[in-house]
């Protein structure tokens, strides 16, 4: 009884660790779909949570344009006679000897703190729109990635149906070449063949991996971490929503340049306000020696635009306008080559999508018919072997290209929507 005990816990304790694995390995390999881990990236890749620390240091700074310079606070000697004995003289009009204390405090002026501070703050627009941008260039490459690891997938089924088909093929070959009623080229041709399925299952399996590996360096998680995908994607751009023509001055890359342009705009109302003058005030007290204490308050006011001064900030000026000049060329040609892409893609997914179509509606359909009718004349002892295997092979080779398209359809739908920044 006690035995059976024992052995009803050892039992038992087996099936929970057994449950315990399974359930750990049904973790590890968990589904991940394309949206999940579009969303891991823009939330967890470096270089965006980068931008959200440089935007937020551009406000504390932009927080700090307004403050003004910390006041001045001096102490010193004054008129100390290098006789120290005559300090000793108290009513002697040469003792002019004392101790001076002084604070000073320049006051900027309002408008120069304001144009700077509106300058600092545009530069959190241009960082914004360069992290959007590289959220639009990382969904691009994760969305490549995901149809490439989707249609090495499906090949690998494709490889396996064959291989299961080319196999049976084999087999029966072989049973008619023991009968002397094939010949022996042909087991060597199916042979060969099912040596081709092998590597092409190898590097099947090194493409899976390699984007596996991609996929989980932007969701910044191990690089071994397995998991699973869709098991169907299909075209998701309706072609009826196609357009020729698409607004790219919207384009976070485009806005980028924009925002460029305004905060220089606005540096250079900065520099020219730096030709203002600016004010300040010094207080100081001297506690005399031999004389009756003094004390002194006193204005001052900077002149910058005297000539050897004012031309740095015309100079300055001068250079930003031109910067903008060259800036606002720049964006026009980011323009012009946008939508070049832009057509160039759409021209492009229009083709690739009617030819993958065709492979579905026409191609395939008609190779397997083929296949099916040279497998019923080989049956039937009226059909050729040769023929029969480059049917079979016909067939693959078509299904495989048949992939090869739609994965051509899918990345120039991603690219279509890189172009246009479509999320």
């Amino acid at each position: 009884m006690l035995n059976n005990i024992k052995y009803m816990n050892k039992l038992v304790s087996v099936m929970v660790l057994f449950l315990l694995l399974v359930d750990i390995q049904a973790q590890d390999t968990a589904h991940v779909s394309l949206s999940s881990i579009l969303q891991q990236v823009e939330a967890n890749y470096p270089s965006i949570i980068q931008y959200q620390y440089n935007i937020q240091s551009i406000r504390e700074k932009s927080e700090g344009a307004v403050a003004w310079m910390p006041p001045t606070f001096s102490v010193g000697a004054m008129r100390f006679p290098y006789n120290i004995s005559m300090l000793n003289e108290i009513n002697d009009p040469m003792n002019q000897a004392g101790i001076s204390v002084s604070l000073e405090q320049m006051i900027p002026n309002a408008s120069k703190l304001n144009a700077k501070k509106n300058y600092i703050s545009s530069l959190a627009a241009i960082e914004l729109s360069k992290s959007q941008w590289t959220v639009n260039e990382l969904r691009r490459e994760t969305k490549k990635l995901y149809y490439s690891r989707y249609v090495a997938e499906r090949k690998q089924h494709v490889v396996d149906e064959s291989e299961d088909l080319l196999t049976l093929l084999l087999s029966t070959a072989e049973q008619i070449f023991s009968n002397n009623q094939s010949k022996l080229q042909t087991i060597y041709k199916a042979k060969a063949r099912l040596a081709e399925l092998k590597n092409m299952r190898l590097m099947l399996n090194g493409l899976v991996a390699a984007n596996s590996i991609g996929l989980n360096i932007l969701m910044v998680r191990d690089v071994s971490t397995p998991f699973t995908i869709d098991t169907l994607i299909t075209p998701g751009i309706a072609l009826s929503t196609f357009t020729d023509t698409v607004s790219v001055s919207s384009r976070s890359d485009i806005a980028a340049v924009s925002n460029s342009i305004r905060s220089m705009k606005l540096e250079r109302e900065w520099m020219d306000l730096g030709s203002r003058p600016e004010f300040g005030i010094k207080a100081e007290h001297a506690q005399m020696f031999g004389m009756p204490n003094q004390w002194s308050i006193m204005g001052m006011m900077t002149i910058p635009f005297v000539p050897w001064s004012s031309r740095m900030y015309t100079s300055e000026v001068a250079a930003i306008g031109f910067q903008i000049q060259a800036m606002e060329q720049e964006k026009q040609t980011m323009e012009l080559m946008a939508k070049r892409m832009q057509a160039e893609i759409l021209i492009m997914l229009i083709s690739e999508r009617a030819q993958y179509e065709n492979y579905q509606k026409e191609i395939i359909p008609a190779f397997e018919n083929n296949l099916q009718a040279n497998l019923i004349a080989y049956k039937q002892n009226t059909g050729d072997y040769f023929v029969l295997l480059d049917a079979w092979e016909m067939l693959l080779m078509r299904k495989l290209e048949l992939y090869d398209k739609l994965f051509n359809v899918l990345k120039l739908e991603a690219d279509y929507e890189y172009e246009n920044e479509i999320r």
